[in-house]
């Protein structure tokens, strides 16, 4: 797949960055604190996970005021401002009625959006959400972190990366880190996360009519499951999904699990899983693991160093859910062997 990105503007000036992939009924992902539509494309965790959820559908994400590609705040971060943002990008796609997706910070803004648009939400679904941000955690720590993105971003953000994605490789959580730094600036950082404390829509549910699922992790470090039972009580026949796992990153730990669960409540097919979800590289590393390759014969064969080899493997295990580099020798070639398949 391949992501479109094009830029709207909010009634205040705003210009903001979103982008479409798929082909389809159109499904908004409403991002969680911080974005960068094109460093998180080349993230093949990432990217592999925006590719799963659109398949059979067209998935529209935006990058919200100081992230990113869209433009810096122009006014101080509020339920309100988020809400004006994704009015522009809801804008661009028509009268149809979407399914709407939101995940940490931006489940709370997509639960306001379907209590106050319920006509144009068709199926809401909630990820890694809370209730009241002031129950997250502790107001000691809550500080804690706040002043440590403020005084020292670099090791703010490698703290938070620990903490949102802590069953993701050591590879996968250094490059995590410099892309948190890479998507806004300590300021805007520091100030879209006191958001993310302050907000509370605890008198928002019971105004929320459309069919929605709330998912989440049982040992979620960044957001509590209690907050997500709160979430699914507060809404009329909300469906409460608990998966495995601590990671607060959607696509970190067992991605796949969270899609089917996902696309599932959206009436789409089950998420394809083959050479599609790896990019050339990780293919080309593949191949040559199927080969019988070490780690060292395969950073020769491509002109890398060896610790660059041993994360593309490690990635593509992780992607594909495996164990063990037979079973991604015994994948390759099946993958390469199966009818249609390109030579």
């Amino acid at each position: 797949m391949q992501q479109d990105i094009a830029r709207v503007t909010t009634t205040d000036g705003t210009d903001v960055a979103y982008a479409s992939i798929g082909v389809g009924r159109p499904v908004v992902y409403v991002a969680g604190w911080l974005s960068h539509l094109q460093l998180s494309w080349d993230l093949p965790e990432e990217r592999g996970f925006y590719e799963s959820l659109a398949q059979g559908c067209r998935l529209v994400r935006y990058d919200r005021a100081g992230c990113g590609l869209s433009a810096p705040l122009t006014r101080p971060p509020s339920m309100e401002y988020e809400l004006d943002q994704l009015a522009a990008v809801v804008a661009t796609l028509g009268s149809e009625p979407f399914d709407l997706v939101g995940t940490s910070m931006g489940a709370l803004v997509a639960v306001a959006w379907a209590a106050e648009h319920p006509d144009t939400v068709r199926r809401l679904v909630l990820y890694g959400g809370w209730v009241s941000g002031a129950d997250i955690s502790p107001p000691s720590a809550r500080e804690h972190v706040l002043g440590l993105i403020e005084s020292h971003w670099g090791l703010g953000s490698d703290v938070l990366t620990d903490i949102f994605a802590p069953d993701a490789d050591a590879t996968s959580r250094k490059e995590f880190g410099r892309y948190q730094r890479a998507c806004s600036t300590a300021a805007t950082a520091r100030a879209l996360l006191a958001l993310s404390y302050e907000l509370d829509i605890r008198d928002l549910l019971p105004q929320v009519h459309t069919p929605t699922l709330v998912v989440h992790r049982d040992h979620d470090r960044a957001a509590p499951l209690e907050q997500a039972t709160a979430l699914a009580d507060g809404i009329a026949g909300a469906q409460l999904v608990v998966l495995p796992g601590r990671s607060h990153l959607p696509y970190a730990g067992d991605a796949h699990v969270l899609v089917a669960t996902v696309r599932r409540f959206l009436g789409l097919r089950a998420a394809r899983r083959g050479a599609r979800m790896l990019t050339a590289r990780q293919g080309e590393v593949a191949a040559l693991v199927s080969e019988g390759c070490t780690n060292r014969e395969i950073a020769a064969r491509l002109g890398i160093d060896e610790r660059s080899a041993e994360g593309h493997v490690e990635r593509i295990r992780l992607r594909l859910g495996f164990r063990s580099r037979a079973q991604i020798a015994a994948w390759y070639a099946a993958e390469r062997d199966r009818p249609g398949a390109a030579n």
